[in-house]
């Protein structure tokens, strides 16, 4: 009654019972974790000692708490890659993939030598990974302003050669105004008359990554200004937001001054993604 995968299935049973989303996913993770391996070698494993037992044991009820899964195991899948996760950084989710989907599309049309990137409000960095190691030939720089997420931006893109910066959007890259191809964000959107009212897992997030004002758009508010002062002419800004935001984000780009303003829908049909292209000058070809 030991093997892997019947302390799996216990484990699995316990977070369903207690209305946890992902039961089965969650276990085989935590049982993963406490035996010191990854989920494929866990499952063809013989047995799971009475040390690791223990161990799992404290894990699932810190689970069973509430707390997230990434924070106890350290890590959070995206895309082909995993990042360093923990309290103070927020943690990337599914739907920020198909982010880099739009961007990574919109990087491949550009030409060698203009294919530089800024991550704005970049928190893990999970976007500016993918990117690094997904598409070669790109100039990537990234910007957190909290000090504890900046040591998890460092720490998931060490060796990539990203430009990493401490410090607020609103007046960062001044030395990059108007030579940027593409800006990419996934910026804090909640309205703060949600606070208290969040999943539990998102309420361990770190509110900073996650409220944004009364409507949920100060920092997009933000990212506006940033990006129309980074992008080169025919450059592009994307950005998430929330699938109640639609009208308002493409007003707020609009307004902004930029042109081609769209929205994209994620995988479940809601409305997710803005992509909005600089404004072109004379001489200078359409992208």
């Amino acid at each position: 009654m030991n093997r892997p995968v019947e302390v799996t299935h216990r484990a699995a049973t316990r977070l369903a019972e207690a209305g946890l989303p992902s039961p089965g996913a969650d276990a085989r993770h935590l049982v993963a974790h406490a035996m010191g391996m990854e989920v494929s070698r866990m499952l063809m494993a013989d047995e799971v000692t009475e040390a690791q037992r223990v161990e799992l044991e404290a894990i699932l009820r810190r689970r069973l708490a509430g707390e997230p899964v990434q924070h106890i195991v350290g890590r959070a899948a995206f895309r082909y890659t995993e990042v360093a996760v923990g309290p103070g950084v927020f943690i990337p989710r599914p739907e920020t993939e198909l982010l880099v989907d739009l961007a990574l599309q919109l990087l491949a049309r550009r030409p060698a030598g203009r294919r530089r990137v800024v991550e704005l409000c970049a928190g893990s960095g999970a976007i500016t990974r993918s990117l690094a190691t997904e598409l070669g030939g790109l100039e990537l720089h990234a910007i957190e302003l909290s000090p504890r997420a900046h040591a998890y931006l460092e720490t998931n893109l060490e060796g990539l050669g990203v430009d990493i910066r401490l410090g607020d959007m609103a007046d960062a890259f001044g030395d990059l105004d108007a030579a940027v191809d593409l800006v990419v964000v996934n910026p804090p959107y909640v309205p703060d008359v949600l606070r208290g009212s969040l999943p539990l897992d998102v309420s361990h997030d770190p509110e900073e990554a996650l409220f944004s004002g009364a409507d949920g758009l100060d920092a997009l508010r933000v990212v506006s200004g940033v990006a129309r002062r980074l992008l080169v002419p025919g450059g592009w800004l994307l950005s998430e937001h929330d699938e109640t935001q639609r009208d308002a984000v493409l007003d707020l780009f609009t307004e902004a001054g930029f042109v081609d303003v769209t929205d994209v829908d994620d995988l479940t049909g809601r409305p997710r993604y803005v992509r909005a292209r600089q404004p072109d000058v004379a001489g200078l070809p359409r992208e």
